[in-house]
């Protein structure tokens, strides 16, 4: 079982990431003309999404969504300041896409050392770390009727990997936790950024789709 230091720190983690993501999330229901309803149940899912997968694939049961009654209070409030201030967040594109990276650099590491901390080997652990990062950002795009973002070339899935895979090797190497988890967000935020930046993109295929 994880030890209490490493709860504290993946839980305050967890809420981080689960507030900015949620943030992105209700930004793009207020886009889709959603009621608030709509922008709270989009808050919840991006915020929430990946890291329930997490908790179910790994068998931390039930899930810490279903355990801390702050996993969802959070997304709830960072819902309803999106829902309230929508104009002024709107006009700020750059930072909407700054928080959607900080939240998936803080996601991938927190499932990458939780994986860690509940006896999965390195590379499952890394794995778990980029379902967390991505999982809750697909079903929002789903629930919103969009291609998901890994699917349409942006470099979203790589950097959380690379954020996880850092991570794990570091604890691997007995390195505390709090260093480890600062480099992998580190990794995967400035990959993330800076594909943003030069339009990096992953191979796409050319010529005339086959039928």
């Amino acid at each position: 079982m994880p030890s209490e230091e490493a709860v504290v720190l993946l839980v305050v983690l967890d809420l981080v990431g689960i507030f900015v993501f949620a943030t992105s999330g209700a930004l793009v229901a207020v886009r889709k003309g959603l009621d608030v309803f709509g922008v709270l149940v989009l808050a919840g899912t991006t915020g929430l999404g990946g890291g329930f997968l997490r908790d179910v694939l790994i068998g931390a049961a039930p899930p810490a969504a279903l355990q801390d009654w702050r996993y969802l209070l959070v997304p709830v409030a960072a819902g309803l300041v999106t829902f309230a201030f929508h104009p002024a967040l709107g006009r700020m594109e750059r930072f909407i896409n700054v928080f959607d990276a900080a939240g998936l650099a803080l996601f991938c590491v927190v499932g990458a050392l939780k994986a860690v901390e509940y006896g999965l080997g390195p590379l499952p652990a890394a794995l778990m770390g980029m379902v967390t990062a991505i999982g809750g950002g697909m079903a929002r795009d789903l629930l919103a009727g969009r291609t998901p973002i890994v699917f349409r070339g942006e470099l979203y899935a790589t950097p959380a990997l690379a954020g996880s895979a850092v991570a794990v090797a570091g604890v691997e190497l007995g390195l505390h936790a709090a260093p480890v988890a600062c480099a992998g967000a580190a990794v995967a935020l400035v990959w993330r950024l800076v594909a943003m930046w030069r339009g990096w993109r992953a191979p796409m295929p050319t010529g005339p789709a086959s039928v």
